[in-house]
């Protein structure tokens, strides 16, 4: 159902405010993964170094288990291990970086950074497709709130 009248991110942004605190997370959770998914590969490494030097003990340890699930190595819960392996993922980095960037993301939320702030961040840099993608699943997401979930 495209919206014709609105743009894209200011739909998410309407949809964003207008559901309850789960649906709200996951919204968000979509955006930074759509974020990741824009972020050109010479870019990526300064993005994970980032997103790794703002974690916590255990999401460096939540990181590090899944490296172990790729065979990169013993794996330790370490800023400087986890960056320093990243550009032997490969393919798989993209998701490295969805995964740190989606902790840190969890952290914001938990401790209250509003979720506008957040949106405002990242959405400028998603490209127009992506926003319209974007913007149908949070109708989703909108309809999975308002039609009965335990929120």
């Amino acid at each position: 159902m495209p919206l014709c009248f609105i743009e894209p991110q200011d739909a998410i942004r309407v949809i964003a405010e207008s559901v309850g605190r789960e649906a709200r997370r996951q919204l968000l959770g979509e955006v930074v993964r759509a974020w990741v998914d824009e972020i050109p590969e010479r870019d990526l490494d300064s993005h994970y170094a980032k997103a790794v030097a703002d974690l916590d003990e255990h999401d460096l340890s939540m990181l590090a288990a899944w490296h172990a699930s790729l065979e990169v190595g013993q794996p330790i819960a370490n800023r400087d291990f986890l960056v320093n392996v990243f550009p032997s993922l490969g393919e798989n980095r993209r998701e490295a970086l969805k995964i740190a960037a989606g902790f840190r993301g969890e952290e914001a939320f938990d401790s209250g950074v509003p979720e506008e702030q957040a949106m405002e961040t990242v959405l400028p840099h998603l490209s127009r497709e992506r926003c319209t993608e974007l913007a149908n699943e949070c109708l989703e997401l909108y309809l999975w709130d308002r039609l009965g979930s335990d929120n």
